[in-house]
């Protein structure tokens, strides 16, 4: 697979919930990625961020943003509908809660 020829610039990402943008490059399988700054390898990307299995928003791929159970589903799409969602959601979620200090 070579990357010089998957890889397109498209401009910048923007995260429906949190409204963060990067600049960023596009896969052949059209999720956001860019340039992995953390490694030498030019070869390596980040994944950026997916759209929302429920709604098709654009979010990132962050635990403030999203969650994955099988799919990727933006926080916003969960919290809406949560007791209907699996338990291993809902615990997750629980988990994301800010904890009270006594």
């Amino acid at each position: 697979m070579d990357a010089s020829q998957e890889i397109q610039p498209t401009g910048g990402f923007k995260c429906q919930l949190c409204s963060l943008t990067v600049l960023c490059m596009s896969c052949f399988w059209k999720k956001p990625v860019m340039k992995d700054p953390f490694t030498p390898n030019k070869d390596k990307f980040l994944i950026l961020g997916f759209h929302c299995r429920l709604c098709s928003r654009s979010v990132f791929i962050g635990t403030q943003c999203s969650l994955f159970y099988s799919k990727r589903f933006n926080l916003h799409c969960v919290k809406e509908d949560l007791k209907a969602s699996p338990l291993e959601i809902q615990e997750d979620m629980d988990k994301r809660k800010p904890q009270h200090k006594s």
